[in-house]
């Protein structure tokens, strides 16, 4: 399996690969702000991707524009809980900007399900569950639950390698257990420099869908992101998804766009719904 290559360009730090057949401008780096979008053209000329997708904050959009790049999401404070930042997108061809129109009015329907719902009173974990951070030693069983639950995935997280440099360098896991077994996991990965944290990597086994168990993960993921004086908390999330979107409307976040055609989840390129919250 081909996994995405992530590293620098320039100062900057890019995830590209032909699973995704994108390039994802993850940090910029202010010393690149006026070349980086030219060098990402080109790269994705040389590989024949048909998307970019740039992270960028508020004041460095305007090279980006200048470069035929169109705004998909944003995020206010997203940069030292002051500075907005975006997500533009750059499409080469008509055919990765098309949605069905069924796709189209799927997703409209649940993300006004997930608005609605914002002020819904709070669940309790069932008690044959319970919920804590994921050791190293574990990481074996958590690159199986992963394996187990997605045919593909953006980068190699079905190797304990992998997962094991991922956790050093900025990701803390939360596994959900019953009876020691793990059942469901997810990431919180860590911007300390621009004080913000990407919730992600969500996975529950296919006996225990259905249990609300994305919503403690947030509210424990939420707690890690508070004692390293995180500002704001976003995720990536399918747009085509009734559950997690629910979720996170349930737990107070706002939407803040959708990436079209953005990430290879099964065998499927799906649109994302960006999802925000401001901490306290």
């Amino acid at each position: 399996m081909m996994y995405d290559k992530i590293e620098k360009i320039g100062k900057s730090l890019v995830q590209h690969g032909p699973n995704n057949d994108r390039i994802y401008l993850k940090q910029l780096h202010k010393d690149d702000s006026t070349t980086i979008a030219e060098d990402l053209y080109n790269l994705a000329i040389l590989k024949r991707y048909t998307k970019i997708i740039a992270k960028v904050p508020e004041e460095a959009i305007e090279n980006f524009i200048e470069h035929n790049y169109r705004i998909e999401a944003s995020i206010p404070g997203l940069y030292q809980g002051r500075s907005k930042g975006y997500f533009l997108a750059h499409f080469f061809g008509a055919k990765r900007t098309f949605v069905p129109k069924q796709d189209r009015k799927l997703s409209e329907s649940i993300l006004k399900t997930a608005t609605e719902i914002f002020d819904a009173e709070p669940f309790e974990i069932p008690e044959k569950y319970h919920i804590r951070k994921i050791n190293k030693s574990e990481v074996g069983c958590l690159a199986k639950l992963y394996r187990m639950v997605y045919k593909f995935y953006p980068f190699p997280i079905f190797k304990e390698k992998y997962l094991n440099k991922f956790i050093d360098e900025s990701a803390t896991f939360l596994g959900i257990y019953m009876e020691e077994k793990l059942i469901a996991a997810a990431s919180i990965e860590i911007d300390e420099n621009n004080e913000n944290a990407q919730l992600g990597n969500f996975v529950t086994h296919s006996e225990h869908i259905g249990r609300n168990l994305t919503y403690f993960f947030l509210r424990s993921l939420e707690n890690v992101a508070k004692e390293k004086l995180i500002k704001t908390l976003y995720s990536m999330v399918p747009a085509s998804s009734h559950g997690i979107n629910k979720v996170f409307g349930r737990y107070h976040y706002h939407f803040g766009g959708t990436l079209i055609n953005n990430t290879l989840i099964g065998d499927t390129l799906q649109s994302m719904n960006v999802w925000h919250k401001k901490l306290k």
